[in-house]
C-alpha cells in the first residue's frame, strides 16, 4: 500500500509540471551569493566535479546540487542529512565514525572530494565552509579516477571575494542540548586581495546515552587577482573532531532491530570514541590565456591523524538468551598524508561548423598511510582469577601451567543487557557475575603479560603513487546534437608493509577508462541523453590495506554504467530530470580448481530516478526525488536469488519551502525508504520508514533571522542505517533545532 502511495505521489508531482509559473531568483541568506549556479551553467571557477563550464542540462549524467542557502534553510548539519533527501543514494552506518554512502547500491567510504580533489580519509565532514554539495551518480573514472564506483560526493568550499567586505554568523541549539556557533567574514584587503574566514565550534549531543563530543573547524582563505587574467586561491583548513561512537542495537529472531532495546547503548561510555585532527592546505591557480583557452593548476596537501575505539554488539540470541549480549571491539589508528597535484587545460573552439569544449588534464597523487588495529581481549582478574587458578590446579596442572591457562583471553564476552551495561573503562561484570577486564592485544600470543597491551594485531604501512592523464571533448555537431568522448589512463602503484607478517607486497595496476555521451536537444531547455562510463577499484580497496593473500594476484574490480535520461528546464526556475541506468560490476576471483586462472563474477544493479527541483512560483520552492533500485548478488555459480545489502527498492523524498510574506516562511518535507537487507545473507532487515520534517523562519530585520527546524515531526521509531547484523542505527525521536542567523 505504501509503495503504491509513493508512486502516486511521484505521478502527482510530475503532473504539476505544465502548470509551472515563472521563477524568482533566491537571494542567499547571508548576502554572499551562496548559489554558484549561474543560469544553467555550473560556475567553473569553483573547480567543481564537472571540471568544464558545461550547462547542467548538457551533462549526460544524473547529479544533484545543494547550495549553502539550502543547507541553512533546511538546518542541515551533516552529509547524512543531505543524502536523506537525494534520489539514488542512501546512508550506511559507517561504524559510527565516518560518512558512508551507498551510491546506487554501491557502498563507499572514500568517494568524497573537496573542490574536485580526492578526500578519502574516513571521518565526518563539516558543512560550515561550503558553497554547495554536488552528488553525481554513476561510475565515471574520467573525472574522478579510481573509485567513484557508484558515484561521488564533492564539496565546493567558499573562496575569498575581492572588493567586498561582509560577514555573517549563526548560533544554534537543539532540544538534545547540542550547541553550535559559526561565522563567515570576508575582508577586502586592497584592490586585488580578498580574505575570507569561516569557523565553527560544535558541542555535540543527541538522543543516545553517553553521546557527546566537540568539533572545531577553521578555514581562512585568500584570493589574489594577479593581473586581469590570473587568479590564485590559497586555503588552510584545520579540523579537530571528537565524538562518542554508537554502533546501534542487535536484531532479533525475526531479523529486525529489537525495538525494545532501542534505548540501550551497547558500548563503553569511556572507550567508545573517535578523535580526528587534520590540517588541509589547498592552492589553485587559474589563468585565462584567451577568452576561449583557460587553464588551472591545483595543489592539495592533507595531514590526518585519527583514532577510533569501540565496543559493539557482535552476537545476540533472542530466542534462547534474550537478556544476554555478546560484545566485541577494537581500537584503530590511521596516520595519513596525501599530496595531490593536478592541472587542466580547457579550450573552446570550432573546426568548421563543429564546436568543441576540450579538456586535457593530469594528476599525481602520493599517499602515505599507516594503519594499525588492536582487538579487544577479556580476562578475569583478582579474586576470580585466583579462584580459576586454584580450580585448574585441582585438575592436576602445576601452578605455572594453571597461571598460564588462566591468562588465556577471548576477544568476545557476554554481558547482561541493562541500561547501562555493566561496563566502563574496559572493566565490567560478565553475565555469569564474574569480573572482567579488557585489554587490546593479540590472540596469537597466548601467554602475553596482561600488563603489556602494546601488542599489535595488525600494522599496515602503505605508500602509493598514482599518475593519471585524461582527455575529453564535448562536441557540438549541431544546435540540437552534442557528443561527449573521452578517456583516462591511471597508473596505480602501491607498496604495502605488513609489519606483523614481516612481508612487503607491491602491485601496479594500469587502467584505461573510457566515457561517451550523446545529448539530443530538440529545444534549448530540453535534452535527451545517453551515456556510457567506466571506473575501477584496485584490489587494495578504498583504504589501501587489502593487498595480502590472494588479493595481491587479482586484477581490479571494474564498474560500468549505462544511463539514459531527460533533462527539462521550465521557465529557468524549475527543472525535471529522469534517468534509467544499469551498473555492472566485474570482480575477478581465483578459480576453485585452478587458482592460477581467474573467474570473472558479474553483478548488475538496475534502476531509475526522478528529480524535480526549483521554484514552482515566486514563493514556493520544491525539491523532490524518487529512485527505484534492483540488484542481485552473483556468485561463482551464477545468480544467488539474494538481494544486495542496503539496497532499498523504493526511496522518495520531497521538501517544500513556502514564503508566506516578506518575513515569514515555512518548510515541510518527507523522506521515505523501503526496507532493505542488513547482511548479504538476507537474514537481517532494516524496516521501511517514513519521516516527516518541518521548518519555519521569521526575519526580524533584513539582516536577522530566527529559525526552527523540526525533525521527525510524528515521533516515528525507525532505524535508518546499519553496519552489520547486530548494529542497526536508532533514528532520533522528535527534536527541534533553534537558530539565529545574522549578516552585516
Amino acid at each position: 500500500m505504501l509503495k503504491n502511495k509513493t508512486i502516486s505521489a511521484i505521478l502527482a508531482t510530475t503532473m504539476m509540471i505544465p502548470a509551472v509559473a515563472h521563477a524568482a531568483d533566491a537571494e542567499s541568506a547571508d548576502g554572499s551569493d551562496d548559489i554558484v549556479v549561474v543560469g544553467d551553467v555550473l560556475y567553473s571557477n569553483q573547480i567543481n566535479a564537472v571540471k568544464t563550464p558545461t550547462p547542467i542540462i548538457d551533462v549526460p549524467q544524473s547529479l544533484s546540487i545543494v547550495t549553502a542557502d539550502e543547507i541553512k534553510q533546511r538546518g542541515f548539519t551533516s552529509i547524512g542529512q543531505i543524502v536523506d533527501y537525494t534520489p539514488g543514494v542512501n546512508n550506511t552506518q559507517g561504524e559510527g565514525h565516518r560518512d558512508a554512502v551507498v551510491f546506487r547500491g554501491v557502498r563507499s567510504t572514500a568517494d568524497f572530494y573537496i573542490d574536485g580533489v580526492r578526500d578519502d580519509v574516513q571521518y565526518y565532514r563539516g558543512l560550515y565552509n561550503l558553497e554547495q554539495v554536488e552528488i553525481l551518480r554513476g561510475p565515471n573514472a574520467l573525472l574522478f579516477g579510481r573509485g567513484g564506483t557508484g558515484g561521488i560526493l564533492n564539496r565546493v568550499t567558499k573562496k575569498g571575494t575581492i572588493g567586498e567586505t561582509f560577514g555573517g554568523g549563526q548560533v544554534a541549539i537543539d532540544t538534545f542540548g547540542e550547541f553550535s556557533i559559526q561565522g563567515d567574514v570576508n575582508f577586502a584587503a586592497g584592490e586585488n586581495v580578498g580574505i575570507r574566514v569561516n569557523a565553527i565550534y560544535e558541542n555535540l549531543n543527541n538522543h543516545r546515552d553517553f553521546y557527546d563530543g566537540d568539533r572545531i573547524g577553521f578555514n581562512p582563505t585568500t584570493r589574489f587577482q594577479i593581473g586581469s587574467d590570473t587568479t590564485l586561491d590559497l586555503s588552510y583548513e584545520y579540523a579537530d573532531h571528537e565524538r562518542f561512537i554508537d554502533r546501534g542495537i542487535p536484531t532479533g529472531t525475526d531479523g529486525r532491530p529489537v525495538s525494545t532495546l532501542r534505548n540501550v547503548v551497547f558500548g563503553d561510555p569511556e572507550l567508545n570514541f573517535t578523535e580526528l585532527e587534520a590540517h588541509l592546505l589547498r592552492a589553485n591557480l587559474q589563468h585565462a590565456f584567451s577568452d576561449n583557452f583557460k587553464g588551472n593548476f591545483s595543489a592539495f596537501y592533507g595531514d590526518y591523524d585519527k583514532v577510533y575505539s569501540n565496543f559493539y554488539a557482535s552476537g545476540y540470541d533472542q530466542a534462547n538468551t534474550p537478556n544476554v549480549v555478546t560484545l566485541d571491539g577494537y581500537i584503530d589508528t590511521t596516520e595519513r598524508e596525501n599530496l595531490i597535484l593536478s592541472g587542466n587545460l580547457v579550450g573552446e573552439f570550432e573546426t568548421g561548423s563543429i564546436g568543441h569544449t576540450l579538456i586535457f588534464g593530469g594528476e599525481y597523487i602520493n599517499t602515505s598511510s599507516n594503519q594499525n588495529r588492536l582487538n579487544a581481549f577479556w580476562s578475569a582478574q583478582g579474586a576470580d582469577r585466583a579462584a580459576e587458578i586454584q580450580a585448574l590446579i585441582g585438575t592436576g596442572l602445576t601452578r605455572e601451567e594453571a597461571e598460564a591457562a588462566a591468562e588465556t583471553r577471548t576477544d568476545q564476552t557476554n554481558f547482561l543487557i541493562a541500561r547501562p551495561l555493566n561496563l566502563r573503562g574496559g572493566v565490567g561484570v560478565r553475565d555469569d557475575g564474574s569480573s572482567n577486564i579488557n585489554i587490546f592485544g593479540d590472540t596469537t600470543v597466548a601467554n602475553a603479560d596482561i600488563a603489556s597491551p602494546n601488542i599489535l594485531n595488525d600494522d599496515t604501512r602503505v605508500d602509493i603513487d598514482v599518475f593519471s592523464f585524461y582527455i575529453q571533448d564535448e562536441i557540438k555537431l549541431t544546435d540540437w546534437l552534442n557528443v561527449v568522448l573521452g578517456g583516462r589512463f591511471d597508473s596505480f602503484d602501491i607498496t604495502v608493509n605488513n609489519v606483523p607478517g614481516a612481508e612487503i607486497r607491491t602491485r601496479k595496476d594500469e587502467e584505461f577508462s573510457p566515457r561517451a555521451g550523446l545529448i539530443i536537444k530538440p529545444r534549448e531547455n530540453v535534452s535527451f541523453y545517453a551515456s556510457y562510463s567506466e571506473s575501477f577499484l584496485p584490489r587494495s580497496g578504498e583504504q589501501f590495506a587489502n593487498i595480502n593473500g590472494d588479493n595481491n594476484a587479482l586484477d581490479p574490480n571494474t564498474f560500468t554504467n549505462l544511463e539514459a535520461g531527460i533533462k527539462w528546464d521550465f521557465e529557468q526556475g524549475l527543472s525535471f530530470t529522469a534517468a534509467i541506468f544499469e551498473i555492472e560490476q566485474s570482480s575477478p576471483q581465483p578459480n576453485d580448481d585452478d587458482p592460477s586462472t581467474l573467474d570473472i563474477i558479474d553483478s548488475k544493479i538496475r534502476g531509475f530516478e526522478l528529480q524535480l527541483r526549483g521554484q514552482v512560483t515566486d514563493n514556493w520552492f520544491v525539491s523532490a526525488g524518487y529512485s527505484y533500485l534492483d540488484g542481485e548478488q552473483v556468485g561463482r555459480t551464477g545468480p544467488t536469488d539474494l538481494r544486495l545489502r542496503e539496497l532499498p527498492e523504493n526511496m522518495f523524498s520531497i521538501w517544500n519551502s513556502i514564503q508566506i510574506s516578506d518575513r515569514i516562511g515555512f518548510g515541510l518535507g518527507l523522506t521515505h525508504q523501503d526496507e532493505s537487507f542488513i547482511n548479504n545473507g538476507n537474514t537481517a532487515v532494516l524496516p521501511a520508514y517514513t519521516r516527516i520534517d518541518a521548518a519555519a523562519h521569521f526575519d526580524v530585520t533584513d539582516n536577522l533571522r530566527l529559525q526552527v527546524n523540526i525533525e521527525n515531526l510524528t515521533d516515528t521509531v525507525y532505524f535508518p542505517s546499519s553496519h552489520s547484523t547486530h548494529q542497526a542505527t536508532v533514528g532520533a525521536p522528535l527534536n527541534a533545532r533553534f537558530s539565529i542567523t545574522g549578516r552585516f
